[in-house]
């Protein structure tokens, strides 16, 4: 299967994303805006799924090479770590517990609204 189309609508997005991201200078990043635009292009079946499946799956395969730029930049960075790794380790655990919590309570509500029970609906009238 040709993997093309699918190339090309990722990188499509993902430049939409890093345009949008200059208009909103910098505030949300672009490849996070690409990405919502892509999902959102998905949901309102603006773009197939078929030709972006095979380069996700590729894409999703290899992941751990993506991740090989932002170790060395850490490694790059040890001494900046090493002077402020309280802060660090302080807004590491908060946000964590706040992740937490965001989603268990957002689990809760959806479960909630799940198990409540319908609205009885009245007959039509002919």
């Amino acid at each position: 299967m040709n993997a093309l189309p699918g190339i090309f609508i990722i990188l499509l997005f993902y430049a939409l994303g890093e345009g949008a991201a200059l208009l909103l200078q910098g505030f949300i990043p672009g490849s996070v805006l690409g990405m919502l635009l892509l999902f959102a292009a998905l949901c309102l079946k603006w773009v197939r799924p078929g030709p972006i499946r095979p380069v996700a799956k590729f894409l999703c395969n290899n992941m751990a090479l993506f991740f090989i730029p932002a170790g060395v930049g850490i490694v790059d960075a040890l001494d900046i770590l090493s002077a402020r790794w309280q802060a660090i380790l302080t807004a590491c655990a908060v946000s964590t517990v706040l992740v937490i919590a965001v989603v268990g309570l957002t689990q809760q509500e959806f479960e909630r609204r799940r198990n409540r029970p319908l609205p009885e609906r009245k007959p039509e009238r002919p």
